[in-house]
This record gives C-alpha cells, sequence and structure tokens, in this order.
C-alpha cells in the first residue's frame, strides 16, 4: 500500500513540475500534457484511441478515463475497446449490452517504469517547447537593446541571464575592448543574432556592433525616434572611434547639431556607454565626393579624384593635414573608408618648386633597395620615388604590407637622392 502511495505521490509532482514552466502558454501546455499521457498509454495498449485525457493545470491534477463497449459474456475480441457484461456491472450494475463504459485509471497503477516513461516524455516535449519559445521570442529581438545580468565570465565569452533567466551570450569578440565584467553587473547590448542549431537556440549579444550604437542614439534623439533624422551610415573602431552619417528631412533642423546636443549632451551618455568611444557626426550627401570630404573630417581636403566603378577615390591634401586625414594609427582613414564605402588613398600636395623636380623610377634603386620591397610598393601603384615620398608613410605600411623599418628605410633611401 506504502508503494501505492509513493507512486501516486510521484505522479502528482511529475504534474506540478511541468505545470508552471515558463514561456509557454496555458494552451500549448495542456496539449502537450495530453499528447504525453497519451503517448505513454499508446506504448502499454498499442493505441490511445479508447482512452480520455482530461488535463487541468489549474488545479494541478488530471484524469484519464478508458473508454470501452459492453459486449455479452466470452464475446470480447478486443480487451482494449470492449468489456463482458459482467465486468461492466462490476463497475454498475445498470449497465446493458452496447452501452460505453468510462472508467477512471489510476495511472500509476501502470507502474514506474509508465511513470519514468511520461516524466522523460514530458521532460523532452516541455524542453523542446521552451527553446520554440525562446528562439521564436529573441528571434524578433534581433537589432534591438537588451539589459541582462552577468552570471558567468570566462575567457572567451560572458554569460548573462535576462529577466526571465534565459541564458544569454556575448563573445569576447563582441566586447569592447578593454570592458571588464563583474559578476551581477548589468549589461546593455543590442541582440546580435539567434543561432539555433539542433533547435539549441543560441543568443548571441554585441556591444561592438554598428547596430548598436545606432539603438543607442535613437533612443537618445527624439528626432530620430519620430523620423525626422535618419541615420544613412555608421562605421565604428569599438571603443575607440566611430563616425556616423545623419540626414535631416526637415530642412529647419540641422541633424548634426540634433544628434550631438548642446555641449555634446546627447552624446555623453552614449560616449560613456560605449567605454569612451569619440563619435563623429556628420552630414550625410549622396554626392560622392562631397561625402568621402566630410568623411575625412577633420582634415580639410584640397581635390578629390574619384573612380566610382572600382569605389576608389584619391584625395590630396596640403601637408599639414596629411597626418589629420589618416589619424593615429591609420584610424581616420580607416573610419572615413568603411562609412563612405570607398578605398582612399591620400597623397601630398607638392610645393611649386617641388613640381619640377626631376622624378626618378624605383627599379633604379635595385642595387640599394631589395627587389621584393620595389616590388611591393609597385603593386600599390607607385612606380617612381616622388610618389613614394608624397604617400603616407602608415598607408605604405599598410596597403604594401610592409614592416615599419622596411618602410622606413625605403623613405631614407629615397631621401638621400635628392638631397644629393
Amino acid at each position: 500500500m506504502a508503494k501505492k502511495n509513493e507512486e501516486s505521490i510521484n505522479m502528482i509532482d511529475t504534474f506540478k513540475e511541468f505545470k508552471d514552466t515558463k514561456n509557454i502558454d496555458r494552451t500549448t501546455l495542456v496539449s502537450v500534457l495530453e499528447e504525453s499521457f497519451r503517448s505513454v498509454l499508446a506504448k502499454i495498449f498499442g493505441s490511445d484511441e479508447a482512452f480520455t485525457v482530461i488535463v487541468n493545470p489549474d488545479k494541478g491534477d488530471f484524469e484519464i478515463y478508458h473508454n470501452r463497449i459492453v459486449v455479452e459474456n466470452g464475446a470480447v475480441q478486443d480487451e482494449n475497446k470492449e468489456i463482458t457484461l459482467d465486468k461492466a456491472r462490476e463497475i454498475s450494475p445498470d449497465y446493458s449490452i452496447g452501452e460505453e463504459v468510462s472508467e477512471m485509471v489510476d495511472f500509476s497503477k501502470f507502474g514506474r517504469r509508465a511513470i519514468l516513461n511520461l516524466r522523460q516524455t514530458l521532460a523532452s516535449k516541455i524542453l523542446e517547447l521552451e527553446h520554440d519559445s525562446l528562439y521564436s521570442k529573441y528571434k524578433d529581438k534581433v537589432g534591438q537593446v537588451v539589459s541582462a545580468e552577468v552570471y558567468q565570465i570566462w575567457k572567451r565569452e560572458v554569460l548573462l541571464l535576462d529577466e526571465e533567466e534565459n541564458e544569454l551570450i556575448m563573445p569576447r569578440s563582441e566586447q569592447i575592448p578593454g570592458e571588464r565584467f563583474h559578476k551581477s553587473d548589468m549589461v546593455r547590448a543590442v541582440v546580435h543574432r539567434v543561432d539555433n542549431e539542433n533547435n539549441n537556440p543560441k543568443i548571441i549579444l554585441s556591444r561592438t556592433s554598428p547596430v548598436f550604437l545606432e539603438r543607442l542614439l535613437e533612443a537618445e534623439v527624439p528626432e530620430i525616434a519620430d523620423g525626422i533624422i535618419t541615420i544613412k551610415r555608421v562605421a565604428r573602431m569599438p571603443g575607440e572611434r566611430a563616425k556616423i552619417a545623419v540626414e535631416s528631412y526637415d530642412e529647419r533642423i540641422d541633424p548634426v547639431g540634433a544628434c550631438v546636443g548642446v555641449k555634446g549632451s546627447r552624446v555623453h551618455g552614449i560616449v560613456r556607454e560605449l567605454r569612451n568611444e569619440n563619435i563623429d557626426v556628420i552630414n550625410y550627401t549622396s554626392n560622392t565626393k562631397l561625402f568621402i570630404e566630410r568623411a575625412l573630417s577633420p582634415a580639410k581636403v584640397s581635390s578629390i579624384s574619384v573612380d566610382e566603378e572600382n569605389k576608389k577615390a584619391e584625395v590630396f591634401l596640403k601637408p599639414e593635414q596629411v597626418s589629420l586625414a589618416i589619424g593615429r594609427s591609420g584610424l581616420n582613414i580607416k573610419l572615413a573608408s568603411i562609412l563612405t564605402g570607398y578605398t582612399i588613398d591620400v597623397f601630398r600636395e607638392l610645393a611649386e618648386d617641388e613640381i619640377d623636380e626631376e622624378d626618378i623610377y624605383l627599379d633604379e634603386f635595385a642595387d640599394e633597395i631589395d627587389q621584393w620591397v620595389i616590388d611591393a610598393i609597385k603593386a600599390i601603384g607607385f612606380d617612381r620615388a616622388k610618389q613614394v615620398l608624397n604617400a603616407p608613410r602608415e598607408m605604405l605600411i599598410e596597403k604594401a604590407d610592409l614592416e615599419e623599418e622596411t618602410v622606413d628605410n625605403l623613405l631614407n633611401v629615397l631621401k638621400a637622392e635628392f638631397e644629393k
């Protein structure tokens, strides 16, 4: 008797364990519970057709009825669907042949294996539903900013929990360089993507995505939320610098001023959120040359030559403006290229007394400069010494993929030639 009571208690616990499952609506939960019971009944009896399952999640209970037709004694052909008259009258003396008998079934009588089978079936179906629900919830949130609590910190990623304790992942590559998190920190990030391999959703957050900066700006600038100002392009070097191109649909509103705010009031909070990432806001224009010129701010451009087919631009500046266009570690020109979609080459304007000087082909320096270095420079479009000397040092290093020492040696050899 004690064993039976124990099994009955297990059945009630089994049911209640899944009654308050998160993220699953009542109708779906009832359907899953009923389906799970029927799955176990089908395994025991070969079919669940003769059973009625009633699930009541509000009360935390369930009822199972075995439905059979009363037949004459000795005439039973399918015990799952038929019952003899004598056995039917043991349940109630009023039954007669042809009537349907609905007998309540004590599920616990089917034994521990049936109960274990039910628990496993329920667990599997509930987990599948939770995964489906989580995937649907966050698939619709891709591109939105969410807040989550830091739960665990690993070398390659951070595990966070949302308000419903769903697990969210922020890989190291999606964290702003230099960021340090601690357990229980509240972190804001954009939902970058949702992977769903083998129906096991993995929600990836990002603080380095340009979309994160867009959403932060939208939250700070009412004119963007109202559709008066549009963010056209965003380029970021997370934690260092960003450039944003904006456009106003109301000529009375200055989009740059509106986004920056009085004394930078609207971007100050964003800068702090992004670990002091400098933010440049410029006016967008469909005029390619003007857009590139604005993108290279704070440098002042003298002239621009654009190859629209190959998305390339050659920019000429006064000597003192070249370093501003390039920026520290080439940051400014990189962001300008990302923002405009053009490969930008910067050249120093020649002074009048330099224009008449005779130039020299690089191949003539083969006895002083390794041929592979000359070939690397020629591969980026420079075949004469003056062209190389007028090009920014950082550009030579990056585009020709040469070591700093190699480029410095090259420049010294070329300079020495013209100083003779």
